[in-house]
């Protein structure tokens, strides 16, 4: 099991690898997955629509409807999913899942995602500068995600000729997106708790 998230922030990544992957997946996976990436498009954009509805109402009111919060919470985890099979670290179709519960429901063998939405008691001035204070996240996201991708082109190669993962590559990469989860968490407004600048 590879664990990612700190039990503090209220969003969990578990990544369960498998001991070997096919040589050629490096090479079709990618296709495979374009039913879910255009599913993972559609997604995006009511997750973005989402996001901006929750932040006038939150102004407004100081809570978060439990319903766009779910919402963002499938879409978080329809996100890394997917994302783990593209980057063939799996085997496994990942389910077209459409659970809109905070808590994963366990219908994918490979991926966990919990995230425990703060619905009351909303600080407004921090959701009002949220795009503002989540600038040097997106940030340190952009220079992960080019440390990640060199992390992908070598392990491309170490499939395609073992068919195996190297640990610490692999182990980094979900710690990337563990990362990416507690910033997209606290960007599309599920919680006030500043994201770690941490790979934990």
């Amino acid at each position: 099991m590879v664990p990612e998230g700190s039990p503090a922030y209220p969003a969990t990544f578990t990544f369960s690898p498998p001991a070997k992957v096919a040589n050629w997946r490096p090479l079709v996976q990618w296709f495979l997955a374009i039913p879910h990436f255009v599913v993972l498009y559609v997604l995006q954009i009511v997750s973005q629509v989402l996001a901006f509805l929750s932040w006038v109402i939150i102004l407004f009111t100081g809570a978060m409807p439990e319903g766009l919060a779910t919402f963002q919470a499938m879409y978080l985890r329809y996100a890394l999913r997917t994302y783990s099979y593209v980057g063939f670290l799996r085997e496994e179709y990942p389910p077209f899942g459409f659970a809109t519960t905070a808590a994963d429901p366990g219908d994918d063998p490979r991926t966990r995602i919990d995230v425990r939405p703060q619905l009351t008691d909303r600080n407004r001035l921090t959701v009002g500068l949220r795009l503002i204070w989540a600038i040097p996240q997106l940030i340190v996201v952009a220079v992960l995600f080019i440390a990640a991708w060199v992390a992908f082109v070598i392990a491309f190669f170490a499939v395609l000729f073992t068919g195996t993962w190297p640990s610490g590559l692999r182990d980094f990469v979900v710690k990337v997106w563990g990362y990416w989860l507690r910033v997209e968490v606290y960007y599309l407004m599920l919680t006030d708790t500043y994201p770690p600048f941490a790979l934990e």
